[in-house]
């Protein structure tokens, strides 16, 4: 109960604070816009899930690695949604976080470090294989 109240006194504290310094309309502006990227954010979510999901299938991220980027980005995503200045800023914290937690995944999977199917000896050996076709062309000149 004392966290909760000391959340709503910086929250009044920052909004107050922020409120008074950009004005009325660029306040409901910014909590408009907020709410808006955090409902997107929660709509595309499904598609960031499917992304962990194979990277834990291919051993990229283990499973706390999964919860944690999952959790950051739904609990992130609801902060946003709610009106206030410091629940936006912790929101777009928590997005930040989870935005470079995935390049640096997405980079351990462009360096080999995955088992994906890619990198195993099977599929290494043809990638170097150009498949063509040859079409003879016979001219009926005479």
């Amino acid at each position: 109960m004392i966290y909760f109240i000391i959340y709503l006194f910086l929250e009044v504290l920052v909004s107050v604070n922020i409120s008074s310094a950009i004005g009325g309309l660029a306040t409901f502006f910014e909590i408009m816009l907020s709410a808006f990227v955090g409902i997107s954010i929660l709509v595309n979510f499904r598609q960031t899930l499917v992304e962990n999901m194979t990277a834990v299938s291919y051993s990229c991220i283990d499973l706390e690695e999964f919860q944690r980027l999952n959790l950051f980005t739904l609990f992130g995503a609801i902060l946003l949604i709610i009106p206030g200045f410091l629940t936006d800023i912790i929101g777009v914290l928590l997005q930040f976080s989870v935005f470079t937690s995935m390049i640096v995944n997405r980079y351990n999977v462009k360096s080999g470090k995955c088992n994906t199917p890619y990198n195993q000896e099977t599929n290494t050996k043809d990638s170097d294989v150009i498949d063509v076709e040859i079409i003879e062309h016979t001219s009926s000149t005479k």
